[in-house]
């Protein structure tokens, strides 16, 4: 937006207009850096500029805007400056926005007509059902015309405000754009333009040209995002060998850019209201690969100046990059259409549809009587003297999932998740109204403090024996690749923050997850560290027998009650023999779809089992096994510590903190709930009370103590390692993606061969 008033005010004052931007301005400084989290760019003030003090960055839309909180810049300033300025007509940007275009509306007299363009598309309602209740529809009432940059932004208006849009879309300097030939290549030249968030979609395209690089001789270049923002996304750090990253760069090297660039990739998710920087692809004579969402589809004709993509599908824009590569023919023609489309946007058309508007909201009517000057004023009167048009609900612009049940799954996970959450909650308060909160609360109440921060110690300490476990194992695995210590100490905790939070065994994956972003090619190493949890699977087997024995040998626990529990320590020893035979019994035979996806099953899992190596290395195997079998005793030791602190050492000792600690862990082979609460608590209860005599207050208070210890431990170590990976929960989501990488197939051109349309690789 800030583009096209700079560029539209400097087309006016060319042909002779008296022009005046009244809009905040923040100076480099120190200030300005705290405010906007960033250091801000170096301008000079035009001449027309009149400054209303500064902005604050907030996130907004999936990106951040920078607003005018402050009382005296963003609504005493701009209603002072348009009353002071005697204007023919005021034109505001985005009069939605807080404070600046909102209050320069208020601020109008009756006799100066004031144009409004929406620039933004939005589909939330929340933020919009608030704008309304501020007064948003009677605001816009006050416009004498209205102007919205694209269908999008039109359809954002209708849907949320009403009234009537006139379509001006946003300009490009064609006059700026270099008109020479591009640069000769044997690479496929890919650009990317946009800021390092997700909904500009770069970790679709860094998954995507991840694949690509494989069998396309390609090179990316990044503008506007620096160095650790691609790495913070990308999966496999080898592939900076083949990325150029700028950060932010001048108007003149973003053309030299642009032109320079075979294809400009623009992957966005969603929230695009039109998408200026394709139209200046188009003057440098440069097609587009865009996601087609409402906003890029009403400037990118497919297959003519560009193509259109599923929107978050790395797959199919990994196709369609490496097709356009084999075409060379059909990418120069799509360059030459694109020179065509950008005359459709040069600044002196746009400039002209948008004197139009101003012409016909200068002839708008002016209110006469008291009466229509109050219903004016109060919004109850269009400005523009047409009927009145009500927002109506309209069919949303964006494209169908690329897969309808993905939506269905994603919903119903959700939905899964929320009950299971219910679920364990409503467990465990149940089970205290039955057995009496008062006399659970007193037992939590009188547990000895100094003994409960000993068992998050030790609980703590037991965690880096598992990561230098992990370290012996995950080295034997890869012996080629750079395996760190404290990236694998990062990871498990991660990894533990993860199951703590989440349902159904999420940390596992993830550490493997987080781990392969730093030990390279992550298409290869994440099945092997997977395959290294089945090798720490194997040592937790070995340690669950341990502890039967200490069962077994100090306590007589096998009631008919709490067998189910010592049956279900079968299900880690099941999946581990499944994982052993699997590779040996899925043999591709045929040559079917079934016999593809087997054979693609069957190689997953013998990168799984390379990760049992360490048993083969007898020095790595018995540290490893050392390291894992001592984390157990520690945490064997922190259930004892929390039988002393609720003084139930009397009655129970270590032989019940190894029941319970059996009886924990088995349970959370598959939790319904995250950190399996509920069930956590039931198992404790089953075991102290059915097998100690402990009464079941006690027992789940030890049990919401003992949950609490290993919650608490998780956050404390797991939030400063995401911190330290330079992760969010987000980034963890979004890197999800990779663990089903792209992969594509040798081109074999549209010949007989090749794919058909519509005929998908198989992910694996």
């Amino acid at each position: 937006m800030n583009r096209h008033v700079e560029a539209l005010a400097e087309e006016f004052t060319g042909r002779g207009h008296d022009v005046r931007v009244l809009a905040p301005f923040d100076p480099p400084g120190r200030l300005s850096r705290a405010l906007h989290r960033a250091a801000p760019e170096s301008r000079e003030v035009p001449d027309y500029l009149t400054p209303l003090g500064r902005t604050v960055g907030f996130g907004a839309n999936g990106a951040v805007s920078n607003l005018a909180p402050f009382p005296a810049g963003g609504v005493a300033a701009p209603r002072r400056a348009v009353r002071a300025g005697e204007f023919d007509v005021i034109h505001v940007h985005e009069p939605l926005v807080p404070l600046v275009g909102w209050n320069a509306t208020l601020g109008a007299d009756f006799e100066t007509p004031v144009v409004g363009t929406f620039h933004a598309y939005s589909t939330k309602p929340l933020p919009n059902y608030i704008a309304n209740g501020l007064g948003a529809r009677r605001l816009f009432n006050r416009l004498s015309a209205r102007i919205a940059v694209s269908e999008a932004a039109a359809w954002t208006g209708r849907r949320w405000y009403g009234g009537e849009y006139t379509i001006v879309p946003n300009g490009v300097d064609v006059d700026a754009a270099p008109s020479g030939p591009k640069p000769s290549s044997e690479e496929l030249r890919i650009l990317f333009v946009g800021r390092p968030e997700e909904r500009k979609g770069l970790p679709i395209l860094l998954t995507a040209f991840g694949a690509l690089v494989e069998h396309v001789p390609c090179r990316l270049t990044v503008i506007g995002a620096e160095r650790e923002d691609v790495l913070r996304y990308l999966t496999d750090p080898e592939l900076m060998a083949s990325i150029d990253v700028h950060g932010r760069v001048s108007g003149e090297d973003l053309w030299s850019e642009l032109h320079r660039a075979d294809v400009l990739c623009a992957p966005s998710l969603s929230g695009e209201s039109f998408g200026m920087v394709l139209t200046e692809a188009f003057a440098a004579g440069t097609p587009v690969v865009a996601s087609g969402i409402a906003g890029y589809s009403d400037v990118v004709t497919n297959g003519v100046d560009g193509v259109l993509v599923p929107p978050a599908d790395p797959q199919r824009l990994a196709e369609e990059l490496q097709r356009l590569h084999h075409e060379p023919e059909r990418l120069v023609a799509m360059g030459a259409a694109a020179r065509r489309s950008a005359q459709r946007y040069a600044w002196p058309r746009v400039a002209d549809q948008i004197t139009a508007v101003y012409e016909r909201a200068i002839e708008s009517p002016v209110p006469e009587t008291s009466g229509e000057r109050f219903a004016q004023w109060m919004g109850l009167r269009p400005a523009d003297g047409g009927p009145r048009r009500p927002a109506e609900r309209l069919p949303s612009l964006d494209p169908a999932p690329a897969r309808a049940g993905r939506r269905g799954r994603r919903i119903a996970r959700r939905i899964g998740l929320g009950v299971a959450g219910v679920l364990g909650v409503g467990l465990t308060v149940l089970a205290a109204q039955k057995i009496g909160v008062e006399n659970v609360v007193e037992s939590i109440v009188r547990s000895n403090l100094t003994l409960v921060l000993i068992a998050c110690g030790l609980m703590a300490t037991s965690l880096f024996f598992r990561a230098a476990s992990w370290y012996w194992i995950a080295r034997a695995a890869l012996p080629n690749r750079p395996v760190r210590r404290r990236d694998v100490t990062s990871a498990t905790m991660i990894g533990v923050l993860m199951s703590a939070t989440l349902p159904a065994r999420l940390g596992e994956p993830a550490r493997a997850l987080a781990l392969s972003r730093r030990t390279g090619r992550m298409r290869e190493t994440f099945p092997v560290l997977l395959g290294t949890l089945v090798s720490q699977t194997m040592l937790n087997i070995v340690a669950l027998i341990m502890l039967g024995v200490i069962i077994v040998s100090t306590t007589p626990l096998f009631h008919s009650s709490t067998k189910q529990i010592f049956l279900f320590s079968l299900v880690p020893l099941i999946l581990l023999i499944v994982v052993l035979l699997a590779p040996v019994v899925m043999r591709r035979n045929g040559n079917g779809r079934l016999a593809r996806i087997g054979a693609a099953i069957h190689r997953a899992l013998v990168q799984v089992r390379a990760g049992l190596a360490v048993f083969r290395d007898p020095r790595r195997g018995i540290a490893a096994s050392l390291a894992q079998l001592t984390a157990w005793a520690i945490q064997l030791s922190a259930c004892w510590a929390l039988l002393y602190a609720l003084n139930l050492d009397g009655q129970a000792g270590i032989g019940a903190a190894a029941a319970v600690l059996f009886a924990v862990n088995v349970t959370a082979v598959v939790p319904a709930t995250p950190s399996n609460i509920g069930v956590f608590q039931l198992a404790v209860i089953s075991v102290l009370h059915t097998g100690f005599g402990i009464s079941t207050a006690d027992a789940l208070a030890y049990g919401v103590i003992l949950q609490a210890v290993e919650i608490a431990t998780a956050v404390a170590l797991g939030l400063p390692a995401l911190v330290r990976e330079g992760l969010t929960w987000s980034d963890l989501r979004v890197q999800a993606l990779s663990t089903a990488p792209v992969r594509l197939e040798p081109w074999r051109g549209r010949g007989g061969g090749g794919r058909r349309k519509g005929e998908r690789t198989t992910t694996v």
